[in-house]
């Protein structure tokens, strides 16, 4: 296959437009008892400028990122990932989204996640692993977002210990009315496998891109067998993670990108869509242009041969 950007045609394989394209040419997936549109909203990026979940970041104009997360929800996001630690001085992401969208919409799913905290001055502490600190991270994003109950609550995991007595606590709350539904984050195959004899597990979030390791394809694997959602996070940043996007970009993915004339970010956006139909994407920005892009996203089918190439860079 050659990397020549001339060798790839897009034909009548749609390419997307950037001002008109809503959430909906993305496809839905059923997300436990809702139905979101594929292309959702990550706020992780919404709070600051520059890296995210870093001390002393720079805030966000609230003004730009009330515009983001309105014009998201004017083009058909009906699905917003986001969690109490996102926040910089002077902004959070949940009292963000409480400000720009409440009251909310019936069909808008906002996903939360509970686990690591932050303390006020930005640094890291210690992941919640009692029922009691657990609890009150959900009661935090309860307050924050304004919600009497969560729509979706995913336990962010470190290491590959039991999630079960965390999971069980998430459990209880479920059956409690203050949480709706549950799903996992950064978790391994035993460790869904164990969460899944406590309570139904409705999504994994985990980091998946191009490039992404083979363990992690195999998860994506085991959720679409099973009727699970696979959430990817990071799937335009890749190895930038919370930086973003930064390193050289594979020339397999500038050849599509070129061809179609559409962004790298876009490209890495429709590859990842197109791994399974349930798959869902939640890339953040707090740039309402890049935000339309990414949901213009939604719309480019990638032919056979373009799949292929992208695949090369993927196994790298």
């Amino acid at each position: 296959m050659t990397s020549d950007s001339a060798s790839i045609t897009a034909g009548s394989i749609t390419t997307p437009a950037t001002t008109a394209t809503t959430a909906a040419a993305s496809g839905t997936w059923r997300l436990g008892d809702r139905t979101v549109h594929r292309i959702g909203f990550g706020t992780m990026r919404l709070p600051q400028t520059g890296p995210a979940l870093v001390p002393h970041a720079v805030p966000r104009d609230r003004d730009q990122a009330l515009r983001v997360l309105r014009r998201a929800v004017e083009l058909g996001v009906n699905h917003i990932d986001t969690a109490a630690f996102y926040f910089s001085p002077l902004r959070s992401a949940n009292e963000l989204i409480n400000r720009a969208l409440a009251p909310y919409a019936d069909d808008l799913v906002i996903a939360t996640k509970v686990g690591p905290g932050r303390g006020l001055d930005g640094e890291w502490v210690e992941h919640a692993r009692t029922p009691e600190r657990l609890r009150a991270q959900v009661e935090q994003n309860l307050r924050e977002l304004g919600r009497d109950h969560l729509d979706l609550v995913n336990l962010r995991v470190l290491g590959t210990d039991s999630v079960a007595e965390r999971f069980g606590a998430l459990a209880e709350l479920r059956e409690a009315g203050l949480i709706r539904q549950l799903g996992l984050s950064n978790v391994r195959p035993h460790q869904l496998a164990e969460a899944r004899t406590i309570a139904p597990v409705v999504c994994v979030q985990n980091p998946y891109g191009i490039g992404a390791p083979a363990e992690q394809d195999e998860l994506l694997r085991i959720c679409g067998e099973q009727g699970i959602a696979f959430v990817p996070f990071y799937a335009i940043a890749g190895a930038g993670r919370e930086g973003g996007a930064g390193e050289a970009e594979a020339a397999q993915v500038r050849t599509v990108a070129e061809a179609r004339g559409v962004s790298t970010a876009q490209v890495r956006l429709a590859w990842t869509l197109q791994r399974g139909p349930h798959v869902l994407a939640i890339p953040g920005t707090g740039d309402v242009a890049h935000l339309e892009d990414n949901i213009a996203a939604g719309a480019l089918r990638l032919s056979a041969e373009e799949l292929a190439l992208l695949d090369e860079a993927h196994r790298g």
